[in-house]
């Protein structure tokens, strides 16, 4: 017997043998490749004995990609999402006819055989040797198996997936020594469930559930005989035996397969013949992939999702992780996405704007106090058409949105919030003059002042509303001049950090700027954003992470298992008279102030509006003890402004947010509530401040107090909660000097965009 060489390695006789048998092999598994037999020993030669060697003991069998469904919270669907379609199944669930075509078209040996088919190689070799080309393979169902997972291995990855299919002599020995494994490993059965569940039927399917389901609309196991014979002879080439664009060659292909199982007694002759003549049946499913396919417009809910899953660390340490579970698929995802809710603010907005409108509209619901997405939709359809988008205009960028939008006055109450979370009171009074610069300097958080070094004004919308004002009728009216009064009064810092405690950030993930026209709703954000802010003051001042997923399952390998999903986190923003406080003040607003286009009739409601400088947007934001909502109306490029515009067949000569916005706002949340409790607000009393009598127009700072008035601050003359107005005086006829009013305007708006944001 030869023995080994003293360094461990094999003899010369035993390499030359070892090297004559991989040649062989090699040289016959060629059979199946498009080379010519001869030179095969020349190439073996070339390092087979070697690299067979090498090639890893294991293969490595990833678990197979299948669709995901997306459900709502009532477990209704609202989209299923795959890398491929394909739904696993057992054997005993694919109809005993499929499971005979199969192995009789492609490998009829299968039961006879070991992992390589011998006789079928010599009888290869023989066949394509007469016609001097392939004209005969002879990979068997393991080897075939095998290099379906080579494939599914490689992904959406065109290189991986070219080097998976590649028609050489290393990938050959690579599947053939894998087969002798699998088919030691798993045995027949196994591996013809296996195949039968990876290999691909054309048409997007995966698979035989997901071909029978594709092509006769009915699940593996009831295929009859001829459709099990027609989906048996797709398999050696998808695109040519495609019966749903050739049916005469699919016919064709069907009935070699129906002679074929005859030939090898699987069926009667009689029965192959009558079946050749039953004409191709199908009941053809479309592919039913992505987002795209959403009911209720809940195509940017489902793209929001995804982003979730792929950008939340819970699902994995690294995003190539998180992905390649997605693409793994196999997931059950129940959703916070309410189906009333859902469909209440698809109608809306389809009543209010046209999806070819100059400007579109976004809207978001989320439940107070959980973080819960109850509703997201907008005007533009989610697609890649004329008129659709796949921006989701209602979150920030780093979930698949846009920049942002200037929310404009729907950020004062924020401002309010702090106030009198500091200790303002709501009965606060300022002069609020029609026209007025940037008072200056203001503290900022670094300790340090923001001046107005060039003079920055803002005005009024009207030149009638000037004060002075208290903070109700101010919010009702939605005062500028008011809200730059009280952020300079306060401070910057104080509101920024009520801000991030209400999780109100910039869509661009920039930092908000710490300047004075940030009351006016200068800095860009999103609907979600404001939707669950407003949140905060309908749950008494509890601040809740929004949320979009409830639960998910994975099926991998027959198995099923629970994946751990984000969770909202509640933390306490303010305190509940300061929400409170907001929520009277609001409540005014759809009462009597600017929002009343918005109010819900008998059920209680708070809101805001805004409508930012030159009406490149406009919102309306407000909620109910149960429920916050966000709507903006505008263009996503911020290029078109709303005045001499038609929206949803409506002309506007000027667009306000309580007159588009709020109405889509109203009949939204009137059909996301309808059927739902109507509680109550816990209401503060804000008494009136008494009002001077003087008919001063208060421009220009000119807003002096009456006899008994006692200004009480360093903006000269702007009136303290601890003192009232005993007049006014006329403004005066001559220039005030710089400074002397308002105190020491050494500082310029730093962001250039004073006046951004500022009306109602």
């Amino acid at each position: 017997m030869p023995k080994k060489r003293s360094g461990g390695g094999l003899s010369p006789s035993q390499q030359a043998a070892k090297f004559l048998g991989v040649s062989v092999l090699a040289g016959a598994v060629l059979a199946g490749i498009a080379l010519p037999a001869a030179g095969a020993l020349g190439l073996a030669a070339k390092g087979s004995v070697e690299g067979f060697d090498e090639i890893p003991a294991n293969l490595k069998r990833p678990p197979l990609s299948q669709r995901t469904t997306i459900l709502d919270n009532q477990g209704g669907q609202i989209a299923t999402v795959y890398s491929r379609d394909r739904t696993v199944v057992d054997l005993k669930d694919m109809s005993p006819y499929m499971q005979k075509a199969i192995v009789a078209i492609e490998d009829s040996r299968f039961y006879e055989h070991g992992a390589v088919d011998l006789k079928g190689i010599l009888r290869a070799v023989n066949q394509n040797a007469q016609s001097g080309g392939v004209a005969q393979g002879a990979s068997t169902l393991t080897q075939q198996y095998v290099k379906n997972v080579f494939i599914e291995e490689a992904g959406d990855d065109p290189t991986k997936v070219a080097q998976a299919t590649q028609q050489t002599l290393g990938r050959k020995i690579r599947e053939l020594k894998y087969a002798i494994q699998i088919e030691d490993k798993l045995g027949k059965k196994r591996i013809l469930e296996n195949y039968l569940n990876i290999t691909f039927f054309g048409e997007q399917a995966y698979g035989v559930e997901a071909a029978a389901q594709r092509y006769f609309s009915k699940p593996a196991k009831d295929l009859n005989l001829q459709e099990s014979a027609l989906l048996a002879g797709i398999v050696q080439s998808p695109s040519r035996y495609d019966p749903v664009n050739d049916e005469a060659e699919a016919t064709k292909r069907r009935n070699t397969v129906l002679q074929r199982m005859a030939e090898v007694h699987d069926i009667s002759q009689q029965e192959a013949d009558k079946a050749k003549k039953a004409p191709i049946d199908l009941h053809v499913s479309k592919p039913k992939n992505g987002c795209i396919t959403a009911v209720k417009g809940a195509g940017f809910f489902c793209d929001y999702v995804r982003e979730v899953f792929l950008t939340d660390e819970v699902f994995g340490k690294t995003k190539e992780a998180r992905a390649k579970v997605w693409n793994q698929g196999g997931l059950t995802i129940r959703t916070t996405l309410d189906p009333q809710a859902q469909e209440s603010a698809q109608a809306s907005i389809k009543d209010h704007v046209n999806k070819s409108d100059d400007v579109a509209t976004a809207a978001s619901v989320v439940e107070p106090g959980t973080g819960k997405i109850l509703a997201m939709g907008q005007s533009r359809p989610y697609g890649f058409g004329k008129h659709e988008t796949q921006i989701n205009l209602s979150v920030d960028s780093g979930m698949g949105g846009g920049a942002g939008y200037q929310p404009g006055s729907t950020f004062k109450p924020i401002v309010a919030a702090a106030a009198i979370e500091g200790g303002k009171s709501a009965t606060q009074q300022y002069s609020s003059p029609y026209e007025m610069e940037y008072p200056s300097p203001v503290a900022i958080c670094n300790g340090k002042n923001w001046s107005n070094l060039r003079g920055e004004k803002l005005t009024n919308e009207n030149e009638s509303e000037h004060g002075p004002y208290g903070m109700k009728e101010a919010t009702a009216k939605s005062v500028n001049t008011y809200y730059v009064q009280l952020i300079s009064d306060i401070g910057i810092c104080p509101v920024t950090d009520m801000a991030k405690k209400m999780g109100v950030r910039r869509a661009d993930g920039g930092k908000l700027a710490q300047a004075p026209s940030i009351a006016l709703g200068t800095q860009e954000m999103s609907p979600l954003t404001m939707a669950n802010a407003y949140a905060t003051f309908a749950s008494r001042g509890m601040y809740c992470t929004p949320v979009a997923i409830e639960s998910i399952s994975q099926t991998v390998g027959g198995e099923k298992k629970s994946l751990p999903v984000p969770k909202s986190t509640c933390s306490r923003a303010m305190s509940e008279t300061t929400a409170d406080t907001i929520s009277t003040l609001l409540k005014g607003v759809v009462e009597d102030g600017t929002g009343q286009q918005a109010g819900l009739g008998s059920r209680p409601s708070a809101g805001k509006t805004g409508t930012t400088d030159y009406r490149y947007a406009a919102w309306f934001v407000g909620y109910t003890p149960n429920m916050a909502g966000a709507v903006w109306v505008g263009d996503p490029k911020h290029e078109r402004r709303m005045t001499n515009i038609t929206i949803g067949g409506v002309y506007h000569a000027k667009v306000y947010g309580g007159e588009v916005p709020g109405p889509i706002w109203r009949d939204m949340m009137t059909g996301a509530l309808e059927g739902k409790p109507a509680p109550d607000f816990n209401l503060v009393n804000i008494p009136d401040p008494e009002k001077s009598k003087g008919n001063g127009d208060g421009k220009n700072g000119g807003h002096g107090n009456g006899g008994n008035g006692n200004g009480g601050n360093d903006n000269g003359g702007l009136t303290t909660a601890g003192g009232t107005n005993g007049g006014t005086v006329p403004t005066p006829s001559f220039s005030i000097p710089e400074g002397f009013i308002q105190g020491q305007s050494n500082g310029g708006n730093t962001n250039g965009n004073g006046n951004e944001g500022r009306t109602g």
